[in-house]
């Protein structure tokens, strides 16, 4: 009896070790098949009664055709309806229910790219269906579509559950704020998501406090913008309550806090706060009411943090003695900023070239953005000497010289740290990176 009961627990031992090497095979087997995503489509279009968008029916013949899908090489599927190359019909809720059934079980798709459509709230369900049942997509981008406030619960629902994205992008839907209160309780139980944008969706003072105190509790999310908020009071509670939250959250490193009506009194506040950051690498204060005062609590900042790396002030209204401050860091305390943009802040020669005097003894210093002030004779000459010593790599500034009559004048470029954030190129991914400064620098994951 002990022997038959041996060579029966034998014979099961080997028929379960069998079974992982079939699965593994039938896996490679799988992968290497290349989808046909277009077939899949129409297939659906037909079962579901609904008429193809020509548009979709385009991309997913040109996704059939790409060489680059091999092995477990993730793909990311761009349907955006700001498309300049082919004839766009944008895609609507009944399109993406049947873009949704094509994708459900494609291994290959990591990324799918929506923005610049007509979804709503209808679509935004279906969204969430497929956030559910996927386990495949790490990026997701909605951007400048029309879901509100019932589509932000219903996706903020769906990535309780989810482990899978890595990025998802808002921006541009105005959930207002009761819908980014359903982000903010998302924040305290998703512990995948590592990018949320949220800029330019109407969120108000309460949803800003609600996500600061999720993320004193969330180790997860590494970058997060909440750009252009609704707020309508004067006494910046918001910003203190992202200090606080800076002082205890240690693993942020992107932050975008533009339009935020700050000024002098709440940049103290993040100051103080980063003083016990070691984390925050890129800090984005642009289109703010900070002045000359503000950035002295910067300067002071920049000589003892070991590690901000790009610093945007651009369109706030700091002047020469905001620059001389900035400068006084940077040549002789600072040696971890690599990008800085001070574009449209009211400098002159004086600002300007204390900068550019800076860069000379700061080699870590390598992308600098200046357009929108005064370039006057000086700081045209400086910053042409700059590039023509190759201290300052063209693609690392947005001007460039050029000379008229014996004088030297700076004609703009149309670099900057976010210079892809609402546009991709036409032509395909950017090859140079030092042009968008922030992609090359302090990329949170392989989907910015």
């Amino acid at each position: 009896m002990q022997l038959l009961f041996s060579s029966m627990h034998r014979k099961r031992h080997k028929k379960t070790e069998a079974i992982p090497s079939l699965t593994i095979s039938s896996l490679q087997q799988v992968m290497s098949v290349r989808p046909d995503l277009h077939q899949q489509y129409v297939q659906s279009c037909q079962s579901l009664g609904h008429p193809e968008n020509p548009f979709i029916a385009h991309v997913l013949q040109e996704v059939d055709k790409d060489d680059k899908i091999k092995g477990t090489k993730g793909i990311t599927v761009k349907i955006a309806g700001n498309n300049r190359l082919v004839p766009v019909q944008r895609v609507t809720d009944d399109d993406l229910q049947v873009l949704a059934s094509v994708l459900h079980n494609s291994v290959f798709v990591t990324g799918l790219d929506l923005r610049c459509n007509v979804l709503t709230d209808a679509g935004a369900k279906h969204v969430a269906t497929f956030l559910q049942e996927n386990s495949n997509l790490c990026y997701l981008n909605l951007m400048f579509n029309d879901i509100g406030t019932s589509g932000a619960e219903l996706i903020a629902t769906a990535l309780h559950r989810n482990e899978t994205l890595k990025y998802l992008r808002m921006t541009g839907n105005k959930i207002a704020n009761k819908g980014g209160m359903f982000f903010a309780s998302m924040l305290q139980i998703n512990s995948t998501l590592e990018k949320l944008d949220l800029g330019d969706c109407d969120v108000g003072t309460q949803c800003l406090i609600a996500i600061a105190t999720a993320l004193t509790q969330n180790q997860s999310l590494k970058a997060i913008n909440l750009n252009r908020p609704l707020l309508y009071s004067q006494e910046e509670e918001t910003t203190v309550h992202i200090a606080l939250m800076l002082k205890t959250n240690p693993s942020l490193v992107e932050l975008h806090l533009c339009k935020h009506e700050m000024k002098n009194f709440g940049v103290e506040r993040l100051c103080e706060a980063l003083y016990e950051n070691s984390s925050l690498r890129y800090l984005d204060l642009g289109c703010n009411k900070i002045s000359r005062d503000g950035v002295k609590f910067l300067g002071e900042l920049l000589k003892r943090n070991q590690t901000l790396e790009i610093l945007d002030l651009g369109a706030n209204r700091i002047e020469d003695a905001g620059a001389t401050y900035l400068s006084e860091a940077l040549a002789w305390y600072n040696r971890t900023l690599r990008a800085l943009s001070v574009v449209n802040n009211g400098l002159s020669g004086k600002g300007l070239v204390a900068l550019s005097v800076a860069m000379k003894t700061n080699r870590e210093l390598s992308c600098i953005y200046i357009w929108g002030n005064k370039l006057d004779e000086a700081t045209c000459v400086a910053f042409s000497e700059l590039i023509q010593t190759g201290r300052l790599k063209p693609n690392c500034t947005d001007v460039s010289p050029y000379e008229v009559d014996g004088h030297v004048h700076l004609a703009e470029l149309s670099h900057g740290l976010q210079k892809h954030y609402y546009w991709t190129p036409s032509w395909g991914e950017e090859t140079n990176k030092d042009a968008n400064a922030s992609l090359a620098i302090a990329a949170v994951t392989e989907y910015l």
